[in-house]
């Protein structure tokens, strides 16, 4: 006879992930705040400015935003990387990591 699942162990082991999970977008978002100096802003100006990102459903923008994103990153990474021309942005990316939406695909 099979041992019976402990649902509530499991429940308890997916929330605890979710949490961790959510954490670590939180941090991440905030590293991205920071590494792009948008800490400088006030908070009224910050969450403006995201808020009008959110609404814009002009495409041509959100693809100019989203390449300027690639750029941002690509340019971090020469600058962080040894000489062997590690490349962060083809590396794949960690359980929960948000590194495809901070380029601006706007899929958060």
């Amino acid at each position: 006879m099979r041992k019976p699942r402990d649902f509530d162990a499991e429940l308890k082991a997916l929330e605890d992930k979710a949490k961790e999970l959510k954490t670590r977008k939180v941090q991440q978002l905030g590293d991205l705040v920071i590494a792009t100096g948008a800490d400088q802003l006030s908070n009224d100006e910050l969450a403006g400015a995201l808020v009008a990102i959110g609404e814009t459903k002009d495409t041509a923008k959100r693809e100019a935003w989203a390449k300027r994103g690639v750029i941002f990153f690509e340019s971090r990474s020469r600058r962080t990387a040894p000489a062997a021309g590690r490349n962060q942005r083809s590396a794949p990316p960690q359980p929960g990591s948000s590194r495809s939406s901070a380029s601006g695909s706007g899929s958060q």
